[in-house]
């Protein structure tokens, strides 16, 4: 398994690598100090899940992450400042599957690599063999994963599908921003609210016709969301 770990502070990359060492032989730690190195890395090693900060001198985390996702679904973590909660709505929307605020301790880091590992997944719901769930225009073939809308298939990362899964399950019915952050992220996550509206948000983009005028991924203010059948 190899991690990218992508910080311009030699001192925090050496203890970033010790703790992956520490985990066991099947890390194999990269390091990169800027992002123009980070992203030779990400093409010449492929790594299977990045580290990113985002202040960094010349390309920044953004813009890091922004090529990385031109082209892959590469889990990435990215590295922020405490406080800075528009980069972390900013890192979201960019594609980020995660972020940890510095400084944090390699128990915490190691929880949110295992978490975003297994959410990079492509997940099998409980009702795999269940019939298509279908919704206006909107289809949900349980058995192979493929999600279309009017007939175009609709390219969702596995958060997304599971997200979309999770209110699929309980078709018109509210579920709250907790019940989904713990049933799509986990337990750990059931305070982080921004992963929710920026994933929200994400999906909407992907299947609805007008997503500002949303007509199947619906909000009850104050409540939670629910997937309409019209």
């Amino acid at each position: 398994m190899k991690v990218l770990i992508v910080d311009d502070n030699p001192d925090l990359v050496e203890a970033l690598s010790l703790g992956f060492q520490i985990q066991g032989s099947e890390w194999e730690v990269l390091a990169a100090e800027s992002g123009e190195k980070a992203l030779g890395l990400f093409h010449e090693e492929s790594p299977d899940i990045i580290l990113l900060d985002i202040a960094m001198p010349g390309l920044d985390g953004f813009e890091v992450l922004r090529r990385i996702r031109q082209v892959s679904d590469v889990p990435v973590i990215m590295l922020t400042v405490k406080g800075d909660e528009l980069d972390k709505v900013r890192a979201l929307g960019l594609g980020a599957d995660d972020y940890v605020t510095k400084p944090f301790s390699s128990l915490e880091l190691m929880a949110r690599v295992k978490a975003v590992l297994r959410r990079a997944v492509v997940p099998v719901p409980s009702n795999a063999a269940a019939p298509p769930f279908t919704s206006g225009d909107l289809t949900i073939n349980y058995s192979s994963g493929l999600v279309t809308v009017r007939g175009r298939p609709v390219k969702l990362t596995p958060t997304e599908y599971r997200l979309l899964c999770a209110l699929a399950r309980h078709p018109n019915q509210v579920l709250s921003h907790q019940a989904l952050l713990v049933r799509v992220w986990g337990a750990e996550y059931r305070g982080d609210s921004d992963f929710l509206k920026v994933y929200i948000k994400r999906l909407r983009d992907k299947i609805e016709e007008v997503p500002s005028k949303p007509r199947y991924v619906l909000t009850s203010w104050g409540r939670g969301y629910k997937l309409a059948i019209p």
